[in-house]
């Protein structure tokens, strides 16, 4: 089976301090020694971040389930691999500020990416990190203007009817605000492949202020994306079948201001990546779907897929999907991977990110296709890199400078995981839109050892 998926995001970071070292190749530099310690011994995670920095002084809080310390800047969270030859990687948050992403503030934790979902639960202004396992979700993790507090164990969940933390069953956590009453919410999935809805906000002692579920048979779910500005918008919410490699499809629960998430949801194409975004720019949110480049090649299903090099629009506002064709990968090692929406000129429009042999590609309407472009050192280590794999990849995109545009996010790193799947990046670019210049540049490559 051979899959090029990578890391998403909603969704993560860190920094060579002195941006020039980038430019100069960026070496490994020094690691601070970390002060994070282990997960508390029944296994419930504690929030320990590694000394970055320093960090900037948290703010009065915000709505932005992005903006860890409060201070009204959007962060960056991102996987920060580690540098030991059997270590796991880590969770970090590159902070924001008046000009944008600031490299030089950072923090780790000690959370496996892609295990943590950010969202401000209690509705204090400041995002909760809500972490889960490969089986089941494990808790809350309470933020504040310095972002969890060091050395805290996290919350279990209360759920009524169905009691407590473990017992829960519950995997594949993501955040929305699906009743659009503005407070931050959490989907997950439950071992039979239906959802349930854990309703905002939630008492300090990890009860929700309700609950309900939809029906499925899902693997994994997908939501909109919350506003930053806190403007409450009814978020919906996918429901993605499993597969071994083949693309496979899913259903939609759309979601309206007034009536929240529909009981009654749409049938989707296959396709095993998806974004939510305004593709047409009527202001209702739309969904896209489509080939990520995965493929079964077990013996006897070593054929393309119907959906191949092809994805899916689905209008907010109804009818029938709109396809558009996307580059098809020819090295078998990139692209296109999953998908990030992305308004980089502020029209109100957004465009479809998605990887390529070359990098990555912004795809707006079938004929609006914008190459963007950026390469990892050609040398690391003394060893030469593969000019196929030089390529940075699309990871996410936000307006982290707050001037309507948003900025595209890219990363590459060295070594097979990343060539063939995107895993462990290490060297990161913040885009100036879909120019060739760059607001920011760094890599992970000095960020302090988890111990």
């Amino acid at each position: 089976m051979t899959d090029r998926t990578f890391v998403p995001g909603t969704r993560a970071l860190v920094v060579c301090a002195a941006l020039a070292l980038f430019a100069a190749g960026c070496g490994d530099g020094t690691a601070t020694k970390d002060k994070s310690s282990s997960p508390s011994r029944d296994g419930n995670p504690v929030s320990t971040p590694s000394a970055g920095g320093p960090p900037p002084s948290g703010g009065k809080g915000s709505k932005d389930p992005d903006d860890i310390n409060g201070d009204g800047h959007r962060d960056l969270l991102l996987p920060v691999p580690s540098r030991d030859k059997n270590g796991e990687p880590r969770t970090g948050v590159v902070f924001g500020s008046a000009k944008g992403l600031d490299p030089s503030t950072h923090q780790v934790y000690d959370y496996y990416p892609g295990r943590v979902t950010t969202a401000d639960l209690d509705g204090d202004g400041y995002p909760d990190f809500v972490s889960s396992d490969t089986e089941q979700l494990t808790g809350v993790a309470w933020g504040g203007p310095n972002g969890p507090k060091p050395g805290a164990e996290s919350t279990r969940f209360q759920i009524p009817g169905g009691g407590s933390g473990a017992g829960l069953g519950l995997t594949g956590p993501v955040r929305g605000d699906f009743d659009g009453d503005g407070h931050h919410d959490i989907a997950a999935l439950r071992q039979d492949g239906s959802v349930t809805l854990l309703y905002g906000p939630f008492t300090r002692s990890g009860a929700p202020a309700r609950t309900d579920s939809r029906t499925g048979k899902g693997s994994w779910l997908a939501a909109d994306d919350i506003v930053p500005s806190g403007k409450p918008r009814a978020t919906g919410l996918l429901v993605h079948e499993g597969d071994d490699g083949e693309q496979t499809g899913g259903i939609l629960y759309p979601a309206a201001a007034g009536s929240g998430l529909s009981r009654t949801p749409v049938e989707l194409r296959d396709g095993n990546a998806v974004a939510f975004g305004d593709y047409d720019g009527d202001g209702v949110r739309d969904l896209a779907i489509g080939d990520n480049g995965s493929r079964n090649n077990e013996p006897g299903t070593g054929e393309e897929p119907e959906v191949a090099a092809s994805l899916a629009v689905y209008p907010g506002k109804g009818g029938d999907p709109v396809t558009h064709k996307i580059p098809k990968s020819t090295n078998s090692y990139y692209g296109p991977g999953d998908y990030t929406s992305a308004d980089p000129d502020g029209d109100g429009k957004d465009g479809i990110l998605v990887a390529t042999d070359d990098g990555a590609l912004l795809i707006d309407g079938e004929r609006d296709r914008t190459e963007v472009l950026r390469e990892g050192p050609a040398r690391v280590k003394g060893k030469k890199t593969p000019a196929r794999w030089r390529h940075a990849r699309p990871y996410a995109a936000a307006d982290f400078d707050a001037d309507g545009k948003e900025e595209l996010i890219l990363n590459w790193g060295t070594g097979t995981l990343f060539g063939l799947y995107g895993e462990e990046p290490t060297h990161w670019w913040i885009t100036d839109g879909t120019s060739s210049r760059d607001k920011a540049a760094f890599t992970t490559a000095s960020f302090p050892r988890p111990n």
